[in-house]
């Protein structure tokens, strides 16, 4: 998990519903400039933090766009437990 995950969320999240990166950075985040701060590079997160937003993500995802490879998805891995037990 890393900010490099959130902006490739972000960056598939906001084209595909067409809101302004501020807009989901308020959702996301409680803070519409932080994901652009997260993209530029002039912020850091912490893993807690990053967690959290990936989960509002996973929570949030539109059910017609593919979830990106690279980013492990939180659902994915609790369903995976649930198989197992």
């Amino acid at each position: 998990m890393s900010a490099t995950s959130i902006t490739l969320l972000a960056t598939a999240y906001i084209a595909h519903t067409g809101l302004k990166e501020s807009t989901v950075s308020s959702y996301a985040l409680n803070d519409g400039k932080r994901l652009g701060m997260y993209r530029e590079g002039t912020a850091d997160i912490t893993t807690s933090r990053c967690a959290r937003v990936i989960r509002w993500f996973d929570e949030n995802w539109p059910s017609d766009l593919e979830w990106p490879e690279q980013v492990v998805r939180p659902s994915k891995i609790k369903n995976l437990k649930r198989g197992a037990a």
